[in-house]
């Protein structure tokens, strides 16, 4: 049996543009409708929604017969986390919280077997197809995409320094937290947050690495492209359940 290949990692180092979608509702069932919507790949988050590995598992095997990529944000930069997530069959990861060289090369530790980096072995799991992957450990760091997010100053200040660390495929820019982070909270549009994020892309673009966020609206989404973004989130499943349902009712009710 085949190493899965991991075509989302492909295509971050082609430079395509890959279209999103952040999923937090923490359903395997409404994980499979929204991968059959058509979208590059799909963001199963466990840091800001009530995930865990059991039903990141589920979701993880709902998505699998569809096209695309499942990619998962464990909810810190921890070993552990990520090694869980690995084993379940996880081939690109976006680690939130990322503020230094320092940190993010502990992120690629976590991915990686000894003798270059920490994470433990297991011979049995889904990850190797328990067992059927030949040469699973050896084989296995070649098909990991290693996305890591900056979202604050302390972040900004080291983009540089963590978009070149060894084993970084691309960097992603949180948004919200970014904003509250430069005295902003719940002010993303202001103009200094706008500022940042437009040299952010710039910045991590040059260093030869994809960049990445997550926009909730379509003006916004196709800003951030046209500033240079190469995996972007449109949408929050959450958020379009919430507002389509709310606009559904209006309709009828009124108000």
């Amino acid at each position: 049996m085949e190493l899965p290949a991991n075509n989302f990692k492909r295509s971050l180092i082609a430079g395509k543009q890959q279209i999103g979608l952040w999923v937090s509702l923490a359903s395997s069932y409404s994980a499979e409708i929204v991968a059959g919507s058509g979208y590059d790949w799909l963001l199963i988050d466990t840091e800001h929604s009530p995930n865990e590995v059991d039903t990141t598992l589920l979701q993880l095997q709902a998505v699998a017969p569809y096209p695309g990529s499942a990619i998962v944000r464990p909810a810190w930069n921890d070993k552990v986390l990520i090694k869980r997530h690995l084993d379940i069959g996880v081939q690109t990861l976006l680690v939130p919280y990322v503020g230094n060289a320092e940190e993010a090369a502990a992120a690629v530790a976590a991915v990686r077997y000894p003798p270059h980096g920490v994470r433990g072995v297991a011979g049995t799991t889904r990850a190797s197809r328990y067992g059927r992957v030949p040469d699973y450990p050896r084989r296995a760091a070649s098909e990991i995409c290693m996305l890591v997010q900056v979202e604050t100053r302390e972040g900004l200040d080291n983009l540089e320094a963590i978009a070149k660390t060894d084993g970084i495929d691309g960097v992603f820019i949180g948004p919200a937290d970014l904003a509250a982070g430069l005295g902003h909270l719940g002010d993303i549009p202001h103009p200094e947050v706008q500022s940042a994020i437009r040299d952010g892309i710039a910045r991590i673009r040059k260093c030869g690495k994809g960049a990445g966020i997550l926009a909730t609206d379509e003006p916004t989404a196709r800003r951030y492209i046209e500033w240079g973004t190469t995996f972007t989130a449109v949408g929050l499943d959450a958020m379009i359940l919430a507002r389509e349902t709310e606009k559904l009712a209006k309709t009828f009710k009124g108000g």
